[in-house]
């Protein structure tokens, strides 16, 4: 299984690709390449679903440099690339800082 590093650092170098599902949430909010990638810097996991239908996955926290918050779902099978299943800006009426679930 992935570490948070070696996400980090494939984000970071843009080895990643995308589901269709994300590649299309990613053109509907506006998500680009380089804001993912300006967000591998501050990563962090806030929640994990280790028994996701097809693979171990994860949520990561990051912030671009205009610290726009964004909540990537990653996998965490091991590849050369991280898969991004799907990725959105955080709502804050679902979100407390970006990082809990409002009950």
């Amino acid at each position: 299984m992935k570490s948070l590093a070696e996400v980090k650092s494939q984000l970071e170098r843009g080895a990643f690709e995308f589901t269709r599902h994300a590649f299309r949430r990613s053109v509907e909010r506006n998500i680009s390449d380089q804001e993912i990638r300006q967000a591998s810097d501050s990563l962090e996991v806030i929640e994990d679903y280790p028994e996701d239908k097809y693979s171990p996955s994860c949520l990561v926290l990051g912030f671009t440099k205009t610290n726009r918050a964004l909540h990537i779902q990653v996998s965490l099978m091991e590849s050369d690339t991280v898969r991004i299943i799907t990725l959105y800006e955080p709502d804050q009426t679902v979100w407390i800082n970006y990082r809990d679930r409002r009950s």
